[in-house]
């Protein structure tokens, strides 16, 4: 007689655990919204100005990365014009979403063209099967990754051919925000050389604290990002008895390692003006200011949480459409500039 598993917790729409272990991912919320979060299949050919491909970093732990590259404009020399990397840790509080779906496949299609960059984002592991610090090191594995393409001990036709490996960029989303510190931070104390770390931008970061800050009180809930799942989400992923103090949601408090003493890249942080985190965002800006660490803060006015990310929002409401495109303008300067 087979047992049946009993539902042990839900995150609404997004994920079932069971009694049994397993997790069941499939989209239960509104069927007009599923496509977000559907797999775009990757295409060698140029669809839009820009190419994808999915390709293998490491057999032995299964570790992938998705390629963007953008169509060569016809001023450039094929032979002598090399291409920014931007290095992309998609979000999802750490326990869904995956580097092929539609809502990144929309967003870094589009700054990889509109930045002339190759981007490259990563096929993360989740929770909770892989707990914290799972992502955090599948990430750094990618970089070496690209460490050893500049080094020649490796090949990749899409990147050792085109890349500019000492202008490389971390991007993540949400909780790709907290990677981006967190690799960035380890990626201080290792030799990378060729590769240079050009900067690094986390994009409405989750850091928290155990105690709610204000805007996660006063602020309107998102269709990404509510309190549930903000507990629920940092329950299955942070390390068994961690509370939301711990440096990987919290690097700006007394538990994580003094941001002056981390060797960082410059960074770009992107906050949105009506994101029920921002209170604790501007607080490791603020933190990172304070520590004289090298850092920008760009706002989204009027905006919620990874609004960038909804395309029903995006062709729906011309200011979301605008502040998408304010975004994607700014991430595009702070690379050229870096």
């Amino acid at each position: 007689m087979v047992r049946e598993k009993k539902l042990v917790d839900e995150v609404s729409g997004w994920l079932r655990l069971y009694d049994d272990g397993s997790v069941d991912r499939t989209w239960t919320g509104p069927p007009q919204v599923q496509f977000m979060a559907e797999p775009v299949p990757p295409h060698h050919e140029f669809i839009n100005g820009v190419a994808t491909k999915d390709v293998m970093v490491d057999e032995m732990s299964g570790l992938r990365v998705r390629i963007y590259v953008p169509e060569r404009k016809p001023e450039q020399d094929d032979d002598e014009t090399k291409l920014p990397v931007i290095l992309h840790f998609h979000g999802g509080g750490f326990c869904i979403s995956q580097a092929d779906w539609f809502m990144y496949y929309h967003m870094y299609a589009n700054l990889a063209r509109a930045a002339n960059a190759i981007c490259v984002s990563v096929y993360l592991r989740l929770a909770p099967e892989h707990r914290l610090p799972a992502p955090i090191n599948d990430g750094c594995s990618a970089l070496l990754w690209l460490r050893s393409l500049a080094r020649a001990e490796s090949y990749e036709s899409w990147l050792s051919d085109d890349a500019d490996f000492s202008r490389v960029f971390l991007i993540g989303d949400s909780s790709g925000g907290n990677i981006v510190h967190e690799v960035a931070a380890r990626a201080g104390r290792l030799d990378l050389s060729p590769l240079k770390l050009a900067g690094g931008i986390p994009i409405h970061p989750g850091f928290v604290r155990a105690v709610r800050s204000r805007s996660e009180l006063e602020q309107p809930e998102s269709p990404l990002l509510t309190l549930d799942m903000v507990d629920k989400f940092l329950s299955l992923s942070l390390p068994v008895g961690s509370t939301k103090d711990h440096p990987i949601t919290c690097p700006m408090g007394s538990r994580a390692p003094a941001l002056d003493s981390l060797k960082l890249p410059p960074l770009l942080l992107c906050v949105a003006e009506k994101d029920m985190i921002v209170d604790t965002e501007m607080e490791y800006f603020e933190a990172m200011k304070k520590a004289k660490n090298d850092v920008e803060l760009l706002i989204s006015p009027g905006m919620s949480h990874s609004f960038y990310l909804n395309k029903i929002a995006i062709d729906m409401d011309p200011q979301t459409s605008e502040q998408t495109e304010s975004l994607i303008s700014g991430i595009v300067e702070f690379v050229k500039k870096h």
